[in-house]
């Protein structure tokens, strides 16, 4: 059965997508630990992100860093955090976090209460600074 991830990938689940290319997907988390947090995808669905083979890994890291920079520009932030947890979602994936602080990046606080609307206005911030 197909992960929430993929189904969002295939278009089966709305999402407020952030960038897309042949290999890699990301897009806004709809539970944000902060604004613009999103979540960098393979399309290949492999559970843990240290199955993945060291090329489409480091391809991964390559697209979420221009992820990265869009949202460093588009929200504004010391620096984007980057996390691997993994146990969520059966699926690899990246969380980047537009932070001030170390604590910013803390998965155990409240999430944000934000509605589509905010979501798209983000996520439009961010596209816009993409390259």
């Amino acid at each position: 059965m197909a992960t929430i991830f993929s189904r969002i990938i295939n278009g089966e689940i709305p999402c407020h997508k952030i960038a897309e290319n042949e290999e890699f997907f990301a897009f806004l988390d709809i539970n944000p630990i902060a604004t613009g947090h999103t979540l960098v995808v393979p399309k290949q669905e492999t559970d843990y992100i240290f199955d993945l083979d060291e090329g489409l890994l480091g391809r991964m890291m390559a697209f979420a860093k221009k992820v990265a920079i869009a949202q460093q520009k588009a929200i504004p932030c010391k620096r984007v955090g980057l996390t691997v947890i993994g146990l969520e979602v059966p699926h690899a994936h990246i969380h980047l976090v537009p932070i001030q602080k170390e604590s910013d990046i803390y998965f155990g606080k409240e999430k944000l209460k934000v509605n589509a609307d905010e979501l798209t206005h983000t996520a439009e911030a961010i596209r816009l600074e993409y390259k």
